[in-house]
C-alpha cells in the first residue's frame, strides 16, 4: 500500500495479553461489513446487532446491559436526556385521540411537553393527585393508554403507591411508567413492582459528576423495546459513546456516593425538622412525609435530595443566604459530587392546600457535612426567626 493509504488504513495490533478494567470507548458513525451480502442483510441483525453508530456501539451496549441488570428488565434504550426518555415513551405509545395521566408532582417539563406538543396533535392529558393510589381507576376511560408516575414527586417529594396504580392500570389494559431518577434502581425497582417502563436521567446519579446528559428507559417486554427503538430510529436519536463511557465510570461509584449523600441528607432533614414547623421539611424517610409508609414498604433507601418549604417571612432573606453559601453551589439538576441549592416556585393543580410558593431543593454531594451545615444553618435560622421573635415579644 502507498503512503496515503497507509495514513488511513490501520495495521492490526495483537490484543493478546491485554486486559483492562476500563470499558473501551468505541466511537463510530459508519459500521463496516465484511461482505456485500452482510451489508444487504443488515436489518436482520436484530435489536442487539450493529448496523450504524447512531443505533449503538459496544460501549453503549455495555451501559444498556448494566442498567438492564440493575433494573431487573430485559432491555434498555439510551437517549440524550432524562426528559427525552419520558417523551420517547409518550411518543411511542400515544396516538391522536389517546390520553395520558401524569401526576401533579412530575418534572415540570413533562406537563409542558403534554400541553405544548402532544395536545396540539390531538393527544390529551390529565393531571392527577399523586397520592390517589388505587383511586386512579376512576380516571381511566377508554382514551387512557398510559399512566405516568414519579416517586418521589419532583421537589415536593410525595411517594406514590406504585403497586396500587399498576393494579388499576393492568385491570384496564393500560401501560404504566415511572421516572426513577431520585431512587435509582439501587433503592427502587419499578419494573419489579409491575411498571412497563422505568426511566432515569443518567445525567444525575449514574453519571454522578455533572458532566454528561443522558437518559435511559428499561423494559421487561421485548416488543416495547422494539417499539422504543423504532421511534428513536425514525427521529434519529442516539447517544455519544464518550458519554456512555463516563456514565459507566460513574456507575462504578454510584453505590458509595448514594450511601454517603443519602445518609447526610437524612441527618440534615431530621436536624432541620427538629427546629422548624412540622411539615416544612420534605423527605420521604421522615415520618411526617406524605407516603412515608409506602416508602418504607417499596424503597430500600433514600438518596441525597430533599426539600424545605420557605415560609413567606423568610423568602426575602433567601437570595442573600444562597449567594453567601461557601460549599453549596446554586444550580439546577442534582446527583453529582457537588452539593447544590435550587430555589423552586411550585404551583399545584390538584390540591389547593398543598405546598406552594418557594421551596428550596437541597442536593447533598460528597463534601464534608460540617462545611455543608455551615451553609444551611443560616437558612434554618431565617425560617425560625419569626417564631423566635414572637416568643421574645
Amino acid at each position: 500500500m502507498r503512503d496515503k493509504t497507509l495514513c488511513v488504513k490501520r495495521p492490526e495490533v495483537s490484543l493478546e495479553g491485554f486486559a483492562s478494567l476500563a470499558t473501551p470507548t468505541h466511537r463510530a458513525s459508519t459500521i463496516v461489513f465484511d461482505s456485500a451480502e452482510a451489508y444487504a442483510n443488515r436489518k436482520y441483525r436484530g435489536p442487539d446487532g450493529y448496523t450504524y453508530g447512531l443505533h449503538g456501539t459496544p460501549t453503549s451496549r455495555t451501559l444498556e446491559a448494566s442498567i438492564t441488570a440493575l433494573e431487573q428488565g430485559v432491555r434498555t434504550v439510551l437517549v440524550p436526556s432524562g426528559q427525552a426518555a419520558i417523551t420517547i415513551v409518550f411518543l411511542t405509545v400515544l396516538m391522536p385521540g389517546d390520553s395520558v395521566l401524569i401526576p401533579d408532582t412530575a418534572y415540570p417539563p413533562v406537563a409542558g411537553f403534554c400541553e405544548n406538543y402532544l395536545k396540539p396533535r390531538g393527544i390529551s392529558f390529565r393531571v392527577y393527585d399523586p397520592m390517589i393510589g388505587g383511586g386512579i381507576a376512576e380516571l381511566i376511560d377508554h382514551t387512557v393508554k398510559l399512566i405516568w408516575t414519579e416517586s418521589p414527586g419532583s421537589t415536593t417529594m410525595e411517594i406514590q403507591d406504585i403497586p396500587a396504580i399498576v393494579a388499576a392500570a393492568k385491570a384496564r389494559g393500560v401501560l404504566t411508567g415511572c421516572d426513577n431518577t431520585w431512587a435509582t434502581p439501587l433503592y427502587l425497582k419499578p419494573l419489579a413492582l409491575g411498571m412497563d417502563f422505568s426511566s432515569m436521567a443518567l445525567t444525575k446519579y449514574v453519571g454522578g459528576h455533572s458532566d454528561l446528559l443522558m437518559g435511559s428507559i428499561a423494559v421487561q417486554d421485548l416488543d416495547l423495546h422494539r417499539r422504543l427503538k423504532d421511534t428513536m430510529r425514525m427521529i434519529g436519536l442516539g447517544v455519544s459513546p464518550d458519554d456512555c463511557a463516563l456514565a459507566l465510570r460513574g456507575m462504578e461509584t454510584m453505590g458509595v456516593r448514594l450511601a454517603y449523600s443519602g445518609r447526610i441528607a437524612l441527618e440534615f432533614a431530621k436536624r432541620i425538622e427538629s427546629r422548624v414547623t412540622r411539615g416544612l421539611v420534605l423527605h420521604p424517610a421522615l415520618e411526617s412525609a406524605p407516603g412515608h409508609d409506602v416508602w418504607k414498604r417499596d424503597f430500600t433507601g433514600a438518596s441525597g435530595v430533599f426539600s424545605v418549604v420557605i415560609p413567606a417571612h423568610a423568602e426575602g432573606a433567601l437570595p442573600a443566604l444562597l449567594t453567601a453559601a461557601k460549599t453549596f453551589s446554586i444550580g439546577a439538576s442534582w446527583g453529582g459530587t457537588h452539593s447544590l441549592l435550587a430555589p423552586m416556585t411550585i404551583g399545584r393543580v390538584t390540591d389547593a392546600n398543598a405546598h406552594s410558593g418557594t421551596i428550596l431543593r437541597i442536593s447533598v454531594g460528597l463534601e464534608d457535612e460540617n462545611d455543608l451545615w455551615a451553609d444551611l444553618e443560616p437558612i434554618v435560622e431565617a425560617i425560625t426567626s419569626e417564631g423566635m421573635m414572637m416568643r421574645t415579644a
